[in-house]
């Protein structure tokens, strides 16, 4: 007598985080916007897609609130004073709805999987009334400032001038990063500066759930 070897399985729709962290059963599936997987010998595996690939994704988050229409709506940068930059990401692109980069509640850079590799490009406009003798420093900031994740970004236009600022930081993800995300840090040296117009893409270049 032939065997039917064709069972009809429930797979659970979840988030990454459910997928992370659940209690592993042997064929047990789950089943995210990236990946289908199965519990296999204490790891949830990917069954699906094969090889491990899955959409990698790009979010656009573009601040409505400083919009340096004039000087009340620019951020003020006071000489040697450290703060957040602000994006209030009030306009919002991305390749997947379920992307989660940015999270503009609490001003920090997302990360999904230890081992994630981003890029994100930082544009913003800026200008400050001594240039001569003033820059700007920026830095990502996990409990302190991200070793390779800080730089110096000069005034080249003259005093008062506006200046577009264009700049790419490649990162990857610790667990600390997962666990608490990450802020990014300016602050103006040698000088009073202002910055407006700000925008973060940021593009997840590779997945570490997928090595």
């Amino acid at each position: 007598m032939a065997k039917n070897t064709a069972y009809r399985v429930h797979v659970e729709d979840v988030n990454q985080t459910v997928v992370n962290n659940v209690n592993i059963e042997n064929g047990a599936m789950l089943h995210t916007t990236d990946a289908l997987y199965m519990g296999h010998n204490g790891q949830n595996v990917v069954v699906y897609p094969q090889g491990g690939s899955t959409t990698l994704g790009w979010a656009r988050y573009q601040d409505t609130q400083y919009t340096g229409i004039s000087d009340a709506t620019k951020v003020i940068l006071s000489d040697g004073v450290k703060v957040t930059i602000p994006n209030n990401a009030g306009t919002t692109t991305k390749s997947n709805t379920s992307l989660n980069f940015y999270d503009s509640s609490t001003e920090k850079l997302n990360v999904e999987n230890v081992n994630d590799v981003y890029i994100i490009t930082i544009e913003f406009k800026a200008s400050a009334s001594n240039t001569q003798n003033t820059h700007l420093d920026l830095s990502v900031e996990n409990g302190g400032v991200i070793e390779n994740l800080d730089m110096v970004i000069p005034f080249y236009k003259g005093n008062n001038t506006t200046q577009q600022e264009h700049t790419m930081i490649q990162y990857y993800a610790t667990s600390s990063f997962v666990s608490d995300g990450a802020t990014l840090k300016i602050k103006s040296h040698g000088g009073g500066a202002k910055i407006w117009d700000i925008q973060y893409f940021i593009q997840r270049t590779q997945n570490g759930q997928f090595q």
